[in-house]
């Protein structure tokens, strides 16, 4: 098993089927954790794919055409909301409204670097990306 947060820079990309804009492969076990009831789900097809782009619902498209909208999953999608207390680490319940002073910034990001580093964080299954949560983090 991978750790959660390696940079994997080969992920396939598809085009989602809203936008039209590329997006990279997430694992089916990020999917199968953020949808709301699973079990509803047929989730079988070959690859999903995360689309970021605030101005789509959908979340997550299937190699089988099928979309996962923002109002089918568990939790509100930081990376795709411009609210000023979105997200940004899933795995710490980090928002971006404790981020508002540089010294808030570096001491979270410091602490979630040192979880990811120790293999404490779950990003794969806690951040709908399925990536490392430190990517959410504005840059300093």
């Amino acid at each position: 098993m991978t750790h959660c947060c390696s940079n994997n820079n080969n992920a396939a990309k598809a085009i989602c089927p809203v936008n039209g804009q590329p997006y990279a492969r997430v694992s089916r076990r990020t999917v199968m954790h953020q949808i709301s009831q699973p079990w509803q789900r047929d989730l079988t097809a070959a690859h999903y794919y995360f689309c970021d782009d605030p101005d789509c619902d959908v979340v997550y498209f299937g190699t089988d055409a099928q979309v996962i909208l923002r109002t089918e999953l568990r939790q509100d999608v930081g990376q795709k909301s411009t609210l000023p207390d979105r997200a940004v680490c899933y795995c710490f319940e980090i928002l971006l409204t404790d981020l508002q002073t540089t010294q808030n910034l570096v001491r979270l990001k410091k602490f979630v670097t040192e979880q990811t580093r120790n293999a404490t964080c779950d990003c794969e299954t806690r951040n709908p990306s399925g990536k490392c949560c430190l990517q959410n983090f504005p840059k300093q």
